[in-house]
């Protein structure tokens, strides 16, 4: 499956790891395919820089030695997909639905109203306890 990760579960991933958050990275690294967009690591650098400006550097080189695919969000994005009541958050899932990915992992709770066919919308938790933990 490709998996694409919201920036607020990157940012957790990557500055507060834990045994939870390590293990889903593990799995998704072992078994799945990592998908990132541009937004999200424009996003996540923008948040680092400004209220962890010491942390900048893990970052970079994090994803820089992780493996991931990189997808373009647009800076022109088709508007009326969906609603959403967090306006910044219409690039991230507007890029999981046009790269197609399988599941979108974010801790972002405007995400949990939204109903698709596709992609699957879950938080952490739950992605960890219908595919980590089976």
């Amino acid at each position: 499956m490709r998996i694409m990760l919201d920036t607020n579960v990157l940012l957790s991933a990557i500055l507060f790891p834990g045994e939870k958050m390590n293990g889903m990275m593990r799995y998704i690294f072992e078994k799945h395919r990592l998908v990132l967009s541009s937004f999200v690591i424009d996003e996540l650098s923008y948040v680092v820089e400004r209220k962890f400006p010491a942390k900048a550097s893990a970052v970079d080189m994090l994803l820089a030695n992780m493996s991931y695919e990189l997808v373009y969000t647009p800076k022109e994005i088709e508007p009326g997909l969906f609603d959403i009541r967090d306006e910044m958050d219409y690039p991230v899932l507007y890029t999981a639905i046009a790269e197609d990915v399988d599941i979108l992992i974010t801790g972002d709770k405007d995400f949990a109203e939204i109903e698709l066919e596709r992609p699957e919308i879950l938080t952490p938790s739950e992605f960890i306890a219908q595919y980590v933990n089976v």
